[in-house]
């Protein structure tokens, strides 16, 4: 048997059309038992349905309302509405040439800059490193965070591959434009 587009259109509609009439016959039966005496909690426990549903067949207005609130478009941000990457407060470095952090080596991150677990980073690999490089250039709260824990040579060769927030790189390149100029050169 071929199946065509048709075909499934066909199926999908007589779903929906049995689903339809399948649920107002069994809200019809459930409102039934309610009215005959069958408590919210006893519907419940011997259907399995959850609270949600037996409360939406017992009232049809409530599932009316919830349909259409289903419906509507998500709420939209305000007019002013900033990205949190844009109102974030970056630290930008003093000067690249007090970036004296380790160039080898394994470290091991302080808590107030990762607090994920994995805190500990072998320099030697070139992944942790960008992710190190990374995390303390969007987490550092102080210069002396980025003193101590970046290097200068290491910033310029990773600056054009790291991914970072465009407000935080633009601060760097603004403060820095020899960065920009890594990142054209290397591109």
């Amino acid at each position: 048997m071929v199946h065509s587009e048709d075909d499934l259109r066909a199926v999908v509609a007589t779903y929906e059309a049995t689903r339809a009439a399948a649920l107002t016959a069994r809200d019809e039966q459930l409102r039934a038992f309610h009215a005959a005496g069958w408590r919210p909690v006893e519907l419940q426990r011997v259907t399995g349905y959850s609270r949600e549903t037996i409360r939406q067949a017992l009232r049809p207005e409530v599932r009316r309302a919830t349909n259409i609130s289903r419906r509507r478009t998500p709420p939209q941000p305000p007019a002013d509405y900033r990205p949190y990457g844009d109102r974030k407060p970056y630290i930008v470095a003093d000067t690249l040439t007090a970036l004296t952090g380790p160039t080898g080596g394994v470290v091991t991150l302080p808590r107030h800059l990762d607090w994920s677990g994995h805190a500990t980073y072998d320099l030697s690999r070139p992944a942790r490193l960008a992710s190190m490089y990374k995390l303390v250039l969007t987490e550092a709260g102080t210069v002396d965070d980025l003193n101590t824990w970046l290097n200068v040579n290491l910033l310029r060769r990773l600056w054009p591959t790291l991914w970072l927030p465009p407000q935080l790189r633009r601060s760097w390149e603004e403060a820095f434009p020899e960065l920009a100029a890594t990142g054209t050169n290397a591109a």
